[in-house]
């Protein structure tokens, strides 16, 4: 059985974690195959959104802690995360049950969260005498309040869905049935979009947000000036203008 799965369609890749007997816990072939997913995703021109879910009753509850134990555990922490810190496609998490260690650090890593009404989140590292490794403890205070993300951290306890999405840690709060299909809906608005845009967009904002004031303006300004320069620039203008859908070719 696969441990990861990934589908596909229409220029979104699917990332399915496959291990429901262990609430997708990931060892490092599971974590590899992720890493994998979104290589994939970033260097596959005709792909441009990816959307990750879990199997069975969970999203995912972080590091399976009996492979961490063993002896053939590698460092985990090595590809995954730098590699999503660094991707310039939009992930949307698609998330029920479980969410909580590495699973909601994978969860922070997404630029979209999605998630149902009987979803929970926690950081219980703590509680192990471990830290968050997959940049838990930078993400989380960078999306929820200080103050909240803090008393997370510290203490390992968790918050409901409510509570998430009332933080802003969620975009949307949905029923369990309608998960997926919010998910692709969002995916499918920005592939409406011009793909170099998005990508520039994500760059800009990412990178943006961790630069003082004039320096974010000048990223701002360098991915301005590459874009007017593309010809999807002129081909959204022109569509624009003769009211059509712009045939986007990403040049």
């Amino acid at each position: 059985m696969k441990k990861v799965i990934v589908e596909k369609s229409g220029g979104i890749v699917h990332v399915k974690i496959n291990r429901p007997d262990v609430l997708n816990a990931c060892d490092g072939e599971t974590y590899n195959a992720i890493a994998d997913a979104w290589e994939e995703l970033e260097n596959d021109p005709d792909l441009r959104v990816g959307i990750v879910s879990g199997e069975g009753r969970a999203f995912c509850v972080g590091t399976d802690i009996k492979w961490v134990k063993s002896p053939d555990a590698d460092d985990f922490v090595d590809r995954l995360y730098p590699r999503m810190l660094t991707l310039t496609k939009p992930v949307i998490a698609a998330i029920h049950g479980h969410c909580n260690g590495g699973g909601l650090e994978q969860a922070l890593a997404c630029d979209i969260r999605v998630c149902t009404e009987d979803a929970h989140f926690g950081s219980g590292e703590v509680r192990l005498g471990w830290i968050p490794g997959g940049y838990g403890t930078q993400r989380l205070p960078r999306v929820i309040p200080l103050g909240t993300a803090l008393e997370l951290l510290y203490t390992g306890g968790r918050i409901n869905a409510q509570d998430a999405y009332r933080l802003g840690l969620v975009n949307y709060l949905v029923p369990e049935d309608q998960l997926m299909d919010k998910c692709t809906q969002i995916a499918s608005e920005i592939l409406k979009s011009a793909p170099l845009a998005v990508q520039k967009m994500k760059i800009a904002v990412m990178q943006g947000l961790d630069m003082p004031l004039p320096q974010a303006v000048r990223l701002e300004k360098e991915c301005f000036d590459f874009l007017m320069r593309t010809e999807d620039s002129k081909e959204g203008a022109l569509a624009f203008a003769e009211k059509r859908a712009p045939n986007w070719k990403a040049k």
